[in-house]
């Protein structure tokens, strides 16, 4: 007497499923790590051959390494500088401060100067040189 099955039962996992859930996996993380980062986006920004023109004339706050500071070419003490630039300021319509800093400064030095336009109200464009290629 033979008592022993003919068919053996094996334990098997079906897989048919688990490429969509993968993929729909993929997806989201996908979306979501794009959501998380905006720097992951890459962009080829336009290259300018010369400068914008502006119809107006800005006033130019210079600071040297040696920390002095100079309103269109005159120096000015920091300690009179908001009032000198209160003054130019109501000489223009719509004035605009182009802050020219020397680069071995700290952000400190450009944060003290930008608190200083920021409690006059005024617009302030941070000047860099022009990369040559």
């Amino acid at each position: 007497m033979n008592l022993r099955r003919r068919t053996k039962e094996t334990a098997e996992v079906s897989t048919e499923s688990l490429n969509d859930i993968m993929f729909f996996l993929l997806l989201f993380f996908l979306i979501v790590s794009t959501l998380v980062n905006p720097n992951v986006i890459k962009l080829f920004l336009p290259n300018a051959k010369q400068s914008p023109q502006m119809a107006k004339q800005p006033i130019t706050l210079s600071v040297t390494a040696a920390k002095e500071y100079y309103i269109n070419k005159v120096p000015v003490a920091y300690e009179q500088l908001e009032s000198t630039l209160k003054t130019e300021l109501s000489k223009l319509a719509e004035p605009t401060v182009v802050l020219r800093l020397d680069k071995s400064l700290t952000i400190q030095d450009l944060a003290d100067v930008m608190s200083v336009g920021e409690h006059l109200k005024v617009k302030m464009v941070l000047a860099s040189e022009n990369s040559k290629k």
